[in-house]
């Protein structure tokens, strides 16, 4: 992840003219794309700002909850837990990404490469978890008879293992960031990818497929295609149930395409760009690289309403939130008569003393 986007498209498009000597294409000179100006760059600080505060207490609440009901756990609340921890891990390095807006990268070249591995790692696992959920309720709805008998619920901790494994390891790529001058005039640092082996082009195009298909392509068509199923078998059924198990499914389809879809398009847009398959001209890879800056933010804004999607709309999330907090309640409580009696005995112990 990086809120900067220097373009290094391959410039050796040039010749040699007859009398002028080295000729240079104007088409392939470099387009560099500095920091947003001093207004965006404290707008969007704000906004990163505003998602942290949202994040971390609204993941950190759902996860209390769901641990403390273990007794009642399915394969759903197994993966919504996994779910809030990994959108709970991201929304802890968007504060280094707002400082770097404003101030460029100050952390060092071990964060770059620490923050993003994080990042990534977690970007993949969260999107990863969704189809997951999108899968469960699929079983549990449309094949409920088969989902009892089905070894599903007992392998779900195995397969949070194979999805933060998988998701690990489709980060390491995250390990080529590096901290970076943004040009040689200027102090300001950078924290971008930097393929310094093989074919950077051939690396870039590989991680980015890998991007689009397994955080985004792949997860989104076995959503469509469970939820497609599950709201048709809905459909189907009677009672009001049905329909606030339908707005949740719609809810959290449209929030995943409003938050994630931009980010792809303008990432798909910059790998065509540096292909030199689309328009290249300096004016458009400048638009992308905004479109870039503003896209990420808003994708992160996805690890927020998570919770709200997943947790606060259900039933039996707000009924399991009730009674943690009546136990949290009734425990204050009691600690507290026991120090109000220990108090007023050691008070009289005193005042007899005395």
């Amino acid at each position: 992840m990086s809120y900067i986007v220097s373009f290094d498209y391959d410039k050796t498009n040039s010749t040699y003219g007859n009398d002028t000597g080295y000729v240079v294409d104007p088409n392939t000179l470099p387009c560099e794309v500095g920091p947003l100006d001093a207004a965006a760059a404290t707008v969007l600080s704000v906004f990163l700002v505003a998602i942290f505060l949202l994040a971390v207490p609204g993941n950190l609440l759902v996860a209390c909850v769901i641990a403390h009901s273990r007794r009642s756990l399915t394969a759903s609340d197994v993966y919504l837990f996994h779910l809030t921890v990994a959108d709970g891990l991201m929304a802890l390095t968007v504060p280094f990404w707002a400082v770097a807006l404003t101030h460029g990268w100050i952390f060092g070249d071990g964060m770059c490469k620490a923050l993003n591995l994080i990042f990534e790692a977690n970007f993949y696992t969260s999107i990863l978890f969704l189809a997951f959920i999108s899968v469960d309720r699929y079983l549990v709805i449309v094949r409920a008879n088969e989902a009892i008998r089905s070894p599903q619920r007992k392998c779900s901790r195995l397969m949070c293992g194979a999805v933060w494994a998988l998701g690990s390891t489709l980060a390491l790529p995250a390990l080529f960031n590096d901290a970076t001058r943004l040009d040689q005039d200027s102090d300001r640092m950078v924290c971008s990818e930097s393929f310094n082996i093989g074919s950077p082009p051939l690396w870039r195009t590989a991680t980015r497929a890998l991007r689009h298909i397994f955080g985004f392509l792949l997860p989104l068509v076995i959503m469509i295609a469970c939820y497609g199923i599950t709201i048709a078998r809905l459909l189907q059924t009677r009672g009001f149930q049905k329909h606030r198990a339908m707005r949740v499914i719609v809810a959290v389809v449209v929030g995943f395409l409003l938050c994630w879809t931009p980010y792809h398009l303008a990432l798909m847009v910059d790998t065509l760009l540096r292909a030199k398959l689309i328009l290249f001209d300096c004016g458009t890879r400048q638009a992308v690289s905004v479109a870039l800056v503003f896209s990420n933010s808003l994708a992160l804004l996805h690890s927020g309403i998570n919770p709200l999607l997943y947790a606060f709309v259900g039933e039996k999330f707000r009924k399991n939130m009730k009674i943690l907090l009546h136990r949290k309640v009734r425990q204050d409580g009691a600690s507290g008569s026991k120090f109000s009696r220990s108090t007023s005995q050691t008070s009289e112990g005193h005042g007899a003393v005395a």
